[in-house]
């Protein structure tokens, strides 16, 4: 049941700490040899599902079966955590009705900020009984919570430098009606959830994979700040050999064009993100609100690049790679680049990746920035080790 750490970290909410009213019965190798595996990614703004199938078990050879957006409800989800169930729960079915899939069992992950983690040291060689319970006893320490309200997992790294008799072992606990908000809505679209991973987590995995396609060879080793730009919230996290060193959050994203738009042209906040989503916007759309609001985030990208010099050893980021909803506003990643003065791209998930003839090339190169946490979930699927 373990994995690598800097692949993802998975709450497995059967492993220590079982929900009530939730039987998990699943054996966890029974997706490992299957074909296909479904990421669902439930945001703010839409629900992202993405199929994924896996030739032969090859470690790389992926192909994009088929994925849907479907719109959210506004205010359907606060701080992460799923506000209203049942219109989630419609959205989702909704999604799965567009898309066609067969897939019911999936994979599905909670936001960092809904997750408490925490790196700890305990005993070497000891026995896996042993291991749980010092964990659990660890996680007295850190968990803000009673051990009975939270699903806790562990994730050993290694053995502690300096000190042979000890490991190092990483630990995560989420609040259990976080985690039974998202199995519930899975069920109650019909699926069965084999995995609950972390968002972040699950993005970087994929992230890696898709940097390594999308840069030469001699790029490797590099600094690599992956920049999110969500709804809400504008996520950095810079990377060093495929490894994390550096996470913050700004309160900055799609949002605030939404509601200029809605300043700008009167419209409801409704019609304001139909029409921005589907290009219907008056001519000067692009001078009065879409330019400003990406010098705006160029801004905020750049303020955060500096404060990640500042707040860190660290003196250069050699490249930059957008995700999210935002990453796909023509000239949006010339105007980064030239305000940090970093080289800039939009990530591609699946970039190296062969396409089913479902897929419609030019509008996945509009959607794929969107995709790139459900296609990590996805690809998660195929690893449950």
């Amino acid at each position: 049941m373990r994995m690598e750490v800097d692949m993802a970290l998975t709450l497995n909410q059967w492993f220590l700490k079982k929900p009530p009213g939730i039987k998990f019965d699943i054996n966890l190798n029974m997706l490992a040899s299957t074909s296909r595996a479904l990421g669902v990614d439930i945001s703010a703004s839409s629900i992202k599902l993405v199929e994924l199938s896996r030739r032969g078990g090859a470690q790389q050879s992926y192909r994009l079966e088929r994925y849907v957006i479907e719109p959210m409800p506004l205010d359907a989800l606060q701080d992460g955590g799923i506000n209203q169930i049942e219109q989630v729960s419609d959205s989702l079915r909704r999604a799965l009705k567009r898309m066609g899939s067969r897939q019911k069992k999936v994979v599905m992950a909670l936001p960092l900020t809904s997750v408490i983690t925490k790196k700890i040291n305990v005993p070497a060689g000891l026995r896996e009984d042993d291991l749980v319970f010092q964990v659990e006893t660890e996680a007295n320490q850190y968990v803000p919570f009673a051990m009975d309200e939270v699903n806790l997992d562990f994730q050993v790294i290694g053995p502690v430098p300096d000190s042979p008799e000890e490991v190092e072992v990483l630990l995560a606990a989420a609040r259990k009606d976080k985690v039974d908000d998202r199995v519930a809505t899975a069920m109650s679209a019909g699926l069965k959830v084999m995995v609950m991973d972390v968002e972040q987590f699950a993005a970087q995995a994929i992230s890696s994979r898709a940097i390594g396609s999308q840069l030469p060879a001699e790029s490797r080793n590099k600094i690599i700040a992956l920049i999110d730009i969500g709804a809400s919230v504008t996520r950095i996290n810079v990377l060093l050999d495929d490894t994390s060193v550096y996470m913050r959050d700004l309160s900055f994203g799609g949002n605030q064009l939404t509601q200029e738009i809605q300043n700008q042209f009167n419209f409801s906040p409704e019609e304001a993100e139909t029409a921005k989503r589907n290009g219907t916007l008056p001519e000067n759309y692009q001078s009065d609100v879409l330019q400003p609001f990406c010098e705006t985030a160029a801004l905020e990208v750049a303020r955060a690049i500096q404060l990640f010099y500042t707040s860190t050893q660290y003196t250069q980021v050699d490249y930059i790679f957008l995700s999210g909803g935002c990453a796909a506003i023509a000239g949006l990643e010339e105007i980064i680049s030239e305000r940090t003065g970093v080289i800039t791209q939009v990530i591609n998930p699946f970039s190296g990746m062969e396409l089913s003839g479902r897929i419609v090339p030019r509008q996945l190169k509009m959607d794929a920035p969107v995709l790139l946490t459900a296609s990590g979930l996805a690809m998660r699927g195929f690893d449950l080790s």
